[in-house]
């Protein structure tokens, strides 16, 4: 599935650049060496961002 159709990211690619530690949606665009165009995308990566980093608080306590 596409997160981004202008740029054709796909939900996986988004995903790996996440979890390499990408905590911004200009990070993601960055580690996908793009750039956001008609910004549809930015509250879909948004909140893939906010899920890893809610997972990852709770796998720490």
């Amino acid at each position: 599935m596409y997160v981004c159709n202008c740029n054709a990211i796909r939900e996986r690619d988004a995903q790996k650049a996440i979890l390499s530690g990408a905590g911004t949606v200009k990070a993601v665009f960055d580690h996908c060496q793009s750039r956001p165009q008609c910004a549809k995308c930015v509250c879909d990566i948004r909140q893939m961002i906010d899920e890893v980093c809610a997972g990852a608080q709770m796998a720490a306590e």
